[in-house]
């Protein structure tokens, strides 16, 4: 990936991550390096993962380095974290202190064994279908100040809109797809109605019959039925002339 000048602004970074990323998951892959890489200041190491919940199921979908899911995996094991509270909640979840903290007292022990000490859990907005949490780890207590969580929350909307953005769009081109594949269909039957009329001196509703009867009674679909007899009398592939 072609490094970011730090003079480029957020948005501007985000939209050169879109431009290079070949897909969803290496999309968010270089965004959380990227954001790990900005906090990994003064020799030390901050690990970035992505969380997401579905059906009450949690996983990692991209990581910053394998130590990040490795750390992700602690919460999993627990069921409870501050990660996942931050993505099941849709809230900020700002642990200045491992050793310090009273909640999650199971995963508390399990990550201060792991060496970390702070932690932060930043929700993205990714609307109904889905619960997504940036997760940000470092074995350095209080990490994040409030500039630097501002400034975090800032980068994880971005990411948020772009990656809504991002997955409206596929949609879009599925929807398209499916569009041009039932119009494809639609012509070919039709062209095969006219083709039964025809060879049948027959009515319109006939030649539906006809082509129902010789689909279930070879059990063939029906588009694939017409398209085959389409191809046997014009010898060549059905097109559709309307654009979608």
């Amino acid at each position: 990936m072609t490094e970011h000048g730090s003079g480029a602004s957020p948005v501007e970074r985000l939209q050169d991550l879109l431009l290079e990323s070949t897909d969803i998951t290496d999309f968010l892959d270089e965004f959380t390096r990227m954001l790990a890489g900005s906090l990994s200041t003064g020799g030390d190491e901050v690990w970035c993962a992505v969380t997401l919940l579905r059906e009450r199921k949690a996983a990692t979908v991209a990581s910053s380095s394998e130590r990040a899911e490795q750390l992700d995996e602690i919460q999993y094991g627990f069921g409870d974290g501050p990660c996942l509270t931050a993505a099941r909640e849709h809230r900020l979840v700002h642990v200045r202190d491992m050793k310090l903290e009273d909640r999650w007292p199971g995963y508390k022990e399990a990550a201060a064994r792991n060496g970390i000490r702070s932690v932060l859990g930043v929700p993205m907005e990714l609307g109904e279908e889905a619960s997504a949490g940036i997760n940000l780890y470092s074995d350095q207590p209080d990490k994040y100040d409030d500039a630097a969580i501002e400034a975090i929350q800032h980068e994880v909307l971005l990411a948020s809109k772009a990656l809504r953005l991002a997955v409206r769009l596929a949609r879009h081109r599925e929807a398209e797809a499916d569009l041009a594949a039932a119009m494809r269909s639609r012509t070919a039957i039709d062209l095969a109605v006219g083709i039964v009329m025809g060879q049948n001196r027959c009515s319109q509703e006939q030649a539906v019959e006809i082509l129902k009867a010789a689909s279930s009674h070879r059990n063939v679909k029906l588009r694939d039925l017409a398209a085959e007899l389409v191809a046997s009398v014009s010898k060549g592939r059905v097109e559709t002339h309307f654009d979608v």
